[in-house]
């Protein structure tokens, strides 16, 4: 079996009013459960396991934070694309 390396990266801007927190954290993780690429999302320096909802809490992204979202393997850009898809629709939190 080939293993498929491939990478993707893209970048979205937080649209919750509250920036990027337990809710919209949950949702990223819950999502990312049906791809089996790494995904990592970046911000200020800091890159973080997006499948981790502490890793994602731990960017502190507020709104308006262009985050850049990147991930390897198999699903690569669906898992991207998933994610960009997600956080136009405000991560699915409304307050």
């Amino acid at each position: 079996m080939i293993k498929d390396d491939t990478e993707v990266s893209k970048a979205f801007t937080v649209k919750n009013e509250k920036g990027l927190h337990t809710r919209p954290a949950t949702e990223i993780v819950q999502c990312l459960r049906n791809y089996s690429s790494d995904v990592f999302f970046t911000y200020n320096g800091t890159k973080s396991d997006a499948k981790s909802v502490l890793g994602l809490l731990m960017l502190a992204a507020p709104f308006q934070a262009e985050v850049k979202v990147s991930a390897k393997g198999e699903d690569a850009l669906a898992a991207v694309d998933a994610i960009i898809h997600l956080a136009n629709a405000k991560f699915n939190v409304s307050y």
